[in-house]
């Protein structure tokens, strides 16, 4: 897992390559001073706002260039939950079940907050427009 958002750690490069340093990952913001209690509707948007700031104030690339890594993070979020689906389910015969489906749950869940992220990158609006768009796919599938 690759969880940039949970904490911080540092990459074992302790080879003998003398031209590899080190990378620290700062460490997020605590999940005690996001909320005390449960985070749904705005303490959930809060949490994410809290996110993109820690992000924001971490980051030394171009506003553009940050931008579309964040976008781009779904599709390594995203092929975490492939790997976790084929370790639960037993389909690497080198590897086994490697993965619960608790894992599978987790990473789904950082697909989304990476999502939520990513939206709020783009849009300060990112609550309105999730439910806005939550609402019009509703619809859509009452309609069918």
């Amino acid at each position: 897992m690759s969880d940039d958002f949970s904490g911080g750690s540092s990459d074992d490069l302790s080879g003998d390559s003398p031209d590899v340093t080190p990378v620290v990952t700062p460490r997020a913001p605590d999940a005690r001073s996001v909320t005390a209690g449960p985070l749904d509707g705005a303490a959930l948007w809060d949490a994410v706002e809290k996110l993109v700031r820690w992000l924001d104030q971490e980051n030394a690339l171009p506003t553009e260039q940050a931008r579309l890594l964040r976008i781009l993070k779904l599709s390594e979020e995203a092929g975490e939950v492939a790997q976790a689906v084929i370790g639960a389910t037993g389909q690497n015969p080198r590897k086994g079940r490697s993965h619960t489906w608790d894992d599978v749950q987790s990473e789904l869940c950082d697909v989304i907050v990476t999502a939520m992220v990513a939206l709020r990158t783009l849009t300060p609006d990112a609550r309105r427009v999730f439910e806005g768009h939550v609402g019009r796919v509703v619809r859509r599938a009452g309609s069918s």
